[in-house]
């Protein structure tokens, strides 16, 4: 009689457990599916500096003799490094929490496609929240500003108002999910806005 209760505990325990497993996979399907329903907006652009020099300091005129000095060297030798944090909000509207496993990205400068990535970080948007997705950047713009001259590059550096959004600068993304052991892309890449209103 024991033997037979212990059979019949063990036996609920194993369905109890299958039970939750499929709970839990139909719960990741749902916050992987529900991804598609997500909002994404272009939020900010920060520490921007060009050749090693602060943006800002390019942009108010407060460049000091080792700034000039850099500028001149990385322009000349036709290698202008640009660094920055492109800051990417995704908006869950749903009352269902949404799931991204990557994303993918294509910088472009001025039109031009200049660099490209992945954020391969896993993230759990909540519902109706927002959450951001900080990208960091690295690119060089030699070859863009050769081809322009060095009005491009005062250009460039003059269309930041500090921290915030260019309009020499876009981006595309194209989010993923996984399935099972499977990484599956959105078919086509999200040109971004710029993000107005609140969350």
């Amino acid at each position: 009689m024991k033997k037979i209760t212990f059979a019949l505990v063990l036996a609920g325990s194993i369905l109890l457990s299958s039970c939750d497993i499929l709970t839990q996979i139909a719960s990741q399907f749902s916050s992987v599916a529900n991804l598609a329903n997500c909002e994404f907006a272009l939020k900010n652009v920060s520490n921007v500096s060009v050749a090693g020099v602060n943006v800002k300091n390019l942009t108010n005129g407060n460049l000091s003799a080792t700034d000039i000095v850099k500028l001149v060297a990385a322009y000349q030798s036709k290698q202008v490094p640009l660094n920055l944090n492109v800051n990417v909000d995704v908006k869950n509207p749903t009352t269902t929490q949404a799931a991204m496993t990557a994303l993918d990205w294509i910088l472009a400068i001025d039109g031009t496609d200049m660099a490209n990535g992945v954020s391969s970080r896993n993230y759990t948007i909540k519902p109706s929240t927002t959450t951001t997705v900080p990208l960091p950047v690295s690119t060089d713009l030699g070859q863009l500003f050769s081809q322009k001259g060095l009005d491009a590059l005062k250009n460039f550096a003059s269309s930041f108002a500090g921290d915030g959004i260019s309009s020499k600068v876009g981006l595309r993304v194209r989010p993923s999910l996984s399935v099972g052991t499977t990484q599956v892309p959105f078919p086509n890449y999200i040109k971004l806005e710029q993000k107005t209103g609140k969350s």
